[in-house]
């Protein structure tokens, strides 16, 4: 009987035992004050030949300058015709006119080397884990930081959108840009501009086919994926414009994500890690209700 007793208070316990949160759950149940508007005015809108969307959130906040010229380049249409030219595989995408095309008047040709800003006037929120590539890391206003004294720059995470460049001197206008499509190339921080992140249409980047030439660059014109056009939302009609909210990296919500992320205990996962890379505690983002 001892024995039946004690198999049934087991099972009682078992059953009443609430499911271990996964970071899903948490941000599927985050409430609204978690989240923030992204203004229609960082959303760069690319629509492909294929009918594919990719929506980029600008950081402006880190890169004004390069900003400004995208903002310039979306409004003239100049991107219109562009195309994505150069999938390298575990690295980027690269997209523009791959060519030496007059920019459009407002566009600064040779903008300073925002490649980090200072730290004054952001408000970090410390990223509780050790990065591997400076010696403290945290987010910024919804952005992932690495700070190094007095200096702060966004990091090349999965899905961040950079400027190409030639060599040094050369900053590059924004006419040419790119994003990661592969793991974190951290090698790449403090070297490139970069100006935001793919927020909407990512998968679409990461499975074009791979370049074969050297460094993923197609052989000929007819291997290019073709953009549509290329607009800010806030050029796009209200009722037609793409919304998002970012989640707020300051909130509690948001704090909970990054333990959750470094200690997992749901069915899977037998061993937290007790830590997590800073480029795999991405920051969420959906589309506004």
């Amino acid at each position: 009987m001892r024995t039946i007793l004690l198999a049934t208070t087991a099972l009682l316990l078992t059953a009443a035992a609430p499911k271990p949160l996964t970071p899903p759950d948490l941000i599927a149940a985050a409430p609204a004050s978690a989240w923030r508007a992204i203004p229609a005015d960082d959303l760069l809108v690319l629509d492909l030949k294929s009918g594919t969307r990719i929506v980029i959130q600008l950081a402006p906040a880190f890169a004004p300058v390069h900003v400004a010229n995208i903002r310039a380049l979306a409004r003239s249409r100049w991107w219109d015709g562009a195309a994505i030219y150069r999938v390298q595989d575990n690295y980027v995408a690269q997209w523009g006119h791959n060519d030496e095309r007059k920019m459009p008047p407002g566009v600064v040709a040779r903008p300073p080397a925002e490649y980090d800003r200072a730290v004054r006037g952001l408000a970090i929120t410390p990223f509780p884990y050790r990065d591997a590539y400076a010696p403290a890391a945290g987010f910024a206003g919804g952005w992932p930081v690495a700070v190094r004294g007095a200096r702060a720059n966004l990091t090349h995470c999965y899905a961040t959108v950079g400027v190409g460049r030639d060599l040094a001197p050369d900053t590059g206008t924004g006419g040419e840009l790119y994003s990661i499509i592969s793991g974190a190339p951290r090698a790449l921080d403090r070297n490139i501009a970069i100006v935001g992140r793919v927020i909407s249409g990512i998968e679409a980047m990461s499975s074009l086919p791979r370049g074969p030439a050297p460094m993923g660059f197609y052989k000929d014109r007819s291997s290019d994926t073709p953009i549509a056009t290329t607009r800010l939302a806030s050029d796009i009609p209200p009722a037609e414009r793409p919304s998002f909210e970012v989640m707020d990296t300051a909130s509690p919500t948001f704090a909970r994500l990054v333990r959750l992320r470094a200690n997992r205990h749901d069915a899977f996962y037998e061993r937290p890690a007790g830590g997590v890379d800073l480029c795999n505690a991405p920051v969420p983002v959906r589309a506004k209700p």
